[in-house]
């Protein structure tokens, strides 16, 4: 059903009450894959570490990673969950056009991990997402779609597949359906993908870099009217980016919305999510468990971790997220609302990061959550995208500690470094734009600025010093912002005799 207006977020959700559950894939960065020796290198030429196993050839027996079924162990406990002491691996048949033996090996009614939670804060308010389930797998190959404008498989004229990324281990976080959250579902979506990627690079066990595929989201959105029974759930496919996560909820909302209204029917269906446009179109129609037709996987035998070994890796999890924010919250001098806009814009590493690299947290802080923060909002990418790094940031801060820039000129400078122009220092040379703090290159600007404001030398003369504010504006526009401020009012004092 296609409608010519849509209404607005505010009026979707004034009438529907959303139900969201979100399923992430993490992708382990184990050095070879799931069930084989192969390497998982991102970025190797296509189709160049594969080998019988992971291309599922006759005869080829598959061998389980213990550093995968470990670090899958430590995802489930970091997320509060409860760890089997028995469970199995299953096949999960379906037609993948870009897995080589046509199934996929994962986990069904046996996951390794079950009933956990995390717990984000949003506006200074806590909010629990259940875990339902963690569980082990296999990723699939990529499919190259070529020929069309957008990469994507609509319009493309032809496809190619790269099975390198096939077999690399995979941990499914499944939430249990979230309802209640009104307004901020979008919102809360959001924080919880960002927590969850915190806790995971805690643990080192990925990069989760949702640009390379090493972190993906599914998102389920569904509607019902106040006090009814939930709806019918539609899942957008593979969203890369936090903010995307957001944007797929309340593009879900609203177009659900929209069809209910018009006396439509939701359809149980996969949803893509395109990033230019920032809504959705249809995938396919929503396979049931049973559709999959999992049974037990006869050539891996049953996974049961010994309890101690489990006690051993709860003992030696990291700091959580959590108690790493309040913990920084009080060194950087900041409340715990300002540390969570800070964790909730992503900045929360790139911020130490920089401050590592030698800036001060209120520098630091500054630039990642000012300048930077609009720069990344204009442009539509995450703060980490935006083009400048934690290294650059904090030399662009120094040269502002330094006296070589005000903060006018720094954001010109990082108006350069954004745009590739090379670092703070290398910019602000090639500009021109270093502050001007010789005496004698600057008394002349002084000198006409006061021939050309005779009233405010006079009040300055006669001690009201609070107006050489006036001629120090004027001095700065003569120089395009590069006199240095502080010089200017003291000559200005100076040549008035004050």
């Amino acid at each position: 059903m296609t409608t010519t207006a849509l209404p607005s977020y505010e009026d979707a959700i004034a009438r529907f009450e959303p139900v969201i559950g979100l399923e992430t894939h993490v992708e382990l960065g184990t050095r070879t894959k799931m069930f084989c020796g192969c390497r998982t290198e991102f970025g190797a030429e296509p189709n160049t570490q594969v080998c019988p196993v992971c291309l599922g050839l006759p005869g080829a027996i598959p061998v389980a990673n213990r550093a995968a079924i470990e670090a899958t162990i430590r995802i489930g406990l970091a997320l509060n969950c409860d760890i089997a002491s028995w469970c199995r691996m299953a096949r999960k048949n379906y037609f993948y056009p870009d897995m080589p033996k046509n199934f996929q090996t994962s986990q069904y009614d046996e996951p390794l991990c079950t009933d956990g939670y995390v717990d984000v804060e949003l506006d200074g308010t806590t909010y629990r997402i259940g875990i339902e389930r963690v569980h082990l797998e296999e990723d699939t190959g990529k499919s190259l779609h070529v020929g069309g404008a957008t990469g994507r498989i609509q319009g493309a004229t032809e496809s190619l597949v790269d099975y390198n990324r096939a077999g690399i281990p995979l941990v499914e976080i499944v939430t249990k359906p979230v309802p209640g959250l009104g307004a901020l579902a979008p919102e809360i979506a959001r924080a919880y993908v960002t927590e969850l990627r915190d806790i995971v690079r805690s643990l080192g066990v990925s990069d989760v870099r949702m640009e390379q595929g090493s972190l993906r989201c599914d998102v389920n959105t569904s509607l019902n009217l106040p006090g009814a029974e939930w709806g019918t759930r539609t899942e957008t496919k593979n969203v890369n980016s936090l903010r995307s996560v957001e944007r797929a909820v309340r593009s879900e909302i609203i177009r659900q919305s929209s069809v209910l209204d018009e006396g439509g029917r939701i359809i149980q269906e996969t949803r893509h999510f395109h990033e230019d446009r920032g809504n959705t179109s249809p995938g396919r129609s929503k396979e049931e468990a049973t559709d999959y037709r999992y049974f037990p996987e006869p050539d891996l035998v049953p996974i049961a971790p010994d309890p101690a070994w489990v006690e051993e890796l709860r003992a030696a999890l990291p700091e959580r997220p959590s108690s790493k924010r309040a913990r920084l919250a009080e060194a950087w001098g900041i409340s715990a609302t300002d540390m969570q806009s800070v964790a909730n814009a992503g900045a929360l590493e790139l911020i130490e990061e920089t401050i590592a690299a030698g800036a001060s947290p209120a520098g630091a802080r500054k630039w990642w959550m000012g300048e930077l923060a609009r720069r990344a909002n204009e442009l539509a990418v995450d703060l980490s995208e935006v083009g400048a790094t934690p290294a650059q940031v904090a030399a662009l801060q120094k040269l502002v500690d330094d006296g070589k820039l005000n903060d006018k000129l720094a954001r010109q400078v990082l108006e350069g470094v954004v745009a590739g122009e090379g670092d703070p220092a290398e910019v602000m040379t090639a500009r021109g734009l270093e502050v001007v703090s010789d005496t004698g290159a600057l008394t002349a600007a002084v000198d006409e600025a006061i021939a050309a404001n005779p009233d405010v030398a006079a009040k300055i003369r006669d001690g009201k010093v609070a107006a050489a504010g006036a001629l120090v504006g004027a001095v700065m526009k003569t120089t395009r912002g590069q006199a240095d401020a502080k010089t200017v009012r003291e000559l200005i004092l100076e040549r008035l005799g004050v």
